[in-house]
């Protein structure tokens, strides 16, 4: 290793030691005689002495230092004077003594200064997102989506759920937003689609056999974007088979309880609030309540259950699904699934928290009869329905058990528990609100021979 300790590691205890620290020049100050540099890395900072008479050789180097510069440095753990001792660092009682400096990598003057306080556009930021990240303020949020990652996972895990992996070029199947989709060579004039969720596949996973399956998976939706919504997201996407609508509710909540104890100290009342479609619009005029003000518990969690299963598009003059056609009724309501379509309930739910949806899920058909019953409904005929979810309907046909599941979208909940308004503050490289990443200028033109080989010709619009 080039070093033997991190920037943020060395107290009292150290001092005495040589030691040799990498990282940044944070800021430098010059007195003449002594110069200070503080040395920073993802673990903290140190302060660094220069004095002509210890190390000459080191001290005239620190004479080019500026900000940014990538250093190696050695030398001894020195314990501050009492009058310069920083209490707000846990490296503020010492001082690292230079003996030798080598300058591993200069840095050109930063476009803006690497502190938590900036007034720069956010497409600044963004196009220099690799400087925005060692801002402590940003660089936090992406620990805490690691934190929040391992947590899930070990907490899954001792749950019995399998972490699986599905395709990320699959089946065009649009329900709801519009797919990305991706040209194929081998295959002139056929496309795959890059998906909105794993939902089909997650399904399949259930006939399989899997019984309880998880996945931090990459989702991608090509529709107008917003603080809370950006071209490709995170999503944690579960399923289960045999469950009742409260074995996911105890699943999810104990989940939230965990990673909000382990991240922010607070202890969240499970279970929580439950509060059906209707109540909510009649009370809220929403299907997504912000319940603070009625509790005063900063965080406010609610289920928002028994939505209706169809909703009735006036443009096309046809009934649609709500959240997606392989949601299923409540069984008291299926006598009537066709003659009282829109009063129908679905065992659907979503969790809201302070407003905002963070995740849904439901309880799905896994009966090929009733699923036939929902297609008809919504206007996809038999031959349509093979053709856009043939490869599910089959895998119904062979012991499909009852499963249901749910889906978090995992950069809203790291917003809020990072205390940001826009998801793009806890995303490593994101996209603007117009699609676009200042960063590697995507999306962009590609050669013409790329283009041959796929077949496709590009009509440009005018502007």
């Amino acid at each position: 290793m080039l070093r033997t300790h991190t920037c943020g590691e060395l107290k009292a205890a150290d001092v005495g030691k040589e030691v040799t620290l990498c990282g940044w020049v944070g800021t430098r100050r010059d007195h003449g005689k002594l110069i200070f540099i503080d040395i920073r890395d993802r673990y903290g900072l140190t302060q660094v002495t220069f004095i002509p008479k210890e190390s000459p050789e080191a001290h005239k180097k620190a004479q080019d230092l500026r900000t940014e510069f990538v250093i190696r440095v050695s030398g001894t753990v020195n314990k501050r004077p009492a009058n310069t001792i920083n209490p707000k660092l846990p490296t503020g009682e010492i001082e690292l003594l230079a003996k030798d400096i080598e300058i591993l990598n200069p840095s050109l003057t930063t476009p803006f200064e690497i502190s938590d306080e900036l007034d720069v556009t956010e497409e600044m930021r963004l196009k220099y997102r690799y400087l925005d990240l060692r801002r402590k303020k940003i660089f936090e949020n992406f620990i805490l989506r690691s934190r929040v990652y391992g947590i899930t996972r070990s907490f899954l895990d001792a749950q019995g759920f399998v972490e699986c992996e599905t395709p990320i070029l699959t089946k065009s199947t649009p329900e709801g937003a519009r797919d990305y989709l991706v040209p194929s060579r081998v295959n002139p004039g056929e496309f795959f689609a890059l998906p909105q969720s794993p939902q089909l596949f997650k399904q399949i996973l259930m006939v399989a056999g899997i019984d309880r399956y998880y996945q931090i998976a990459k989702c991608f939706r090509d529709e107008d974007l917003r603080a809370d919504r950006q071209p490709e997201f995170t999503q944690l996407d579960m399923e289960m088979s045999f469950p009742e609508e409260n074995d996911i509710f105890s699943l999810i909540e104990k989940l939230m309880q965990l990673i909000f104890k382990e991240t922010k100290g607070i202890e969240l009342t499970i279970p929580f609030e439950k509060m059906p479609y209707e109540e909510a619009m009649k009370k809220f005029n929403c299907d997504k309540p912000d319940l603070r003000k009625e509790r005063g518990s900063e965080f406010a969690f609610v289920w928002v259950t028994d939505f209706p299963l169809f909703k009735y598009n006036e443009e096309e003059k046809r009934w649609e699904s709500e959240h997606h056609p392989f949601t299923a009724p409540r069984s008291s309501d299926l006598a009537t699934l066709e003659s009282g379509t829109k009063n129908v309930k679905s065992c659907s739910y979503d969790l809201v928290l302070n407003g905002m949806e963070i995740g849904s899920g439901s309880i799905r058909i896994h009966e090929p009869e009733l699923q036939e019953r929902i297609f008809k409904i919504i206007g996809i005929t038999e031959e349509e329905a093979r053709k856009r979810f043939g490869f599910l309907l089959e895998a119904f046909q062979y012991g499909a058990p009852p499963h249901g599941g749910f889906a978090f979208g995992m950069d809203r909940l790291l917003a809020i528990l990072a205390g940001e308004s826009s998801i793009r503050e806890v995303i490593g490289f994101p996209k603007t609100q117009k699609a676009f990443c200042p960063l590697t200028s995507a999306p962009s033109d590609v050669d013409e021979k790329q283009l041959k080989e796929l077949g496709i010709t590009v009509k440009r619009r005018s502007i």
